[in-house]
């Protein structure tokens, strides 16, 4: 399986150190927005080729499929170009900063065929696949979700603390990872209200949101999301269920009384990323759909679009 990456930031090299333990998996092309950064990734990971155009990894022979980790407005319309050239692809999250762009990839993938895939990467984390795998075999029922996502961003700064050529948002990236996660876990959502802080006066964006949601079950979820948060940083989900509760602090889980569970035998890797791309090469070489396909993630972005609609 021969993959181009484009995108070679900092998570971009999180999947290329995740392809690095797949079998049989070469990553044949590199793609950033700087020729030196491209040819400085390729070189660390061994990729035959790299460049600034995306369009030169998809004209390859010797490319079969693309993981995207660039900009959020480019992801729709550079997943599109991907299936128009042939190749799978993974998109990181957020699928596309707009419910017609998300549409439009779903249509392409039904179109092609091809695997399409969107980096909800809470579905792969062996915390939450330790919950989901408890709900399936009937032993836990959600009947509240409370999730912070609390970073500290009052600059336009990368999770490596380098400057960012686009703006991060709450509600289309940050987000769109618990309201996917909260609908994986405790079925569709048929409720969704937001409001946002003030905007940030440089950066154009909210600096800090609140957003509940209800799923059909009648389990609920409250979501704090912050640029603004000096510490502790990161992503923190508390499911409070009928038979106990369970708190996720990415890959760690802990009981309510704060004591680890192990979630180690979960799967193959206690790193996410790797799972991810672990299902994405497998749904390739079997040729089925993926867990986190575009056309299971959909139903996230329509609820972003009718949150937004509400600011």
């Amino acid at each position: 399986m021969r993959i181009a990456l484009a995108g070679a930031g900092a998570f971009g090299e999180k999947h290329l150190d995740g392809l690095k333990l797949i079998d049989g998996v070469e990553i044949t092309s590199i793609i950033s927005r700087r020729l030196e950064q491209a040819e400085e990734v390729a070189r660390k990971y061994g990729a035959k080729h790299f460049s600034t155009e995306l369009k030169d990894a998809l004209a390859r022979d010797d490319v079969d499929a693309v993981i995207l980790c660039t900009p959020t407005q480019m992801h729709a319309e550079q997943a599109i170009a991907c299936m128009n050239a042939g190749k799978h692809v993974q998109v990181e999250i957020p699928l596309a900063d707009s419910w017609a762009d998300a549409e439009a990839v779903l249509k392409k993938q039904q179109e092609t065929g091809l695997v399409c895939m969107v980096g909800h990467t809470r579905r792969f984390n062996p915390s939450h696949q330790f919950v989901h795998n408890e709900i399936v075999a009937g032993k836990f029922n959600i009947q509240q979700m409370d999730v912070q996502t609390y970073f500290f961003r009052r600059k336009n700064m990368n999770a490596k603390g380098e400057a960012r050529s686009w703006t991060d948002h709450l509600l289309w990236h940050h987000a769109a990872h618990t309201v996917d996660l909260f609908a994986y876990q405790a079925g569709p959502i048929v409720k969704a209200n937001a409001i946002e802080g003030p905007h940030h006066p440089e950066l154009g964006i909210a600096m800090d949101m609140s957003i509940q949601l209800k799923a059909a079950s009648g389990a609920i979820c409250t979501l704090s999301l912050s640029f603004n948060n000096d510490g502790p940083l990161g992503t923190f989900f508390r499911y409070i269920g009928d038979t106990g509760t369970y708190i996720a602090r990415y890959d760690d889980l802990v009981n309510g009384k704060e004591e680890a569970i192990d979630v180690s035998k979960v799967d193959v890797s206690m790193n996410g990323i790797e799972l991810q791309d672990r299902e994405f090469i497998a749904a390739i070489r079997e040729g089925r759909e993926p867990n986190s396909s575009v056309q299971q993630v959909l139903p996230c972005y329509k609820v972003l679009h009718d949150l937004e609609l509400q600011f």
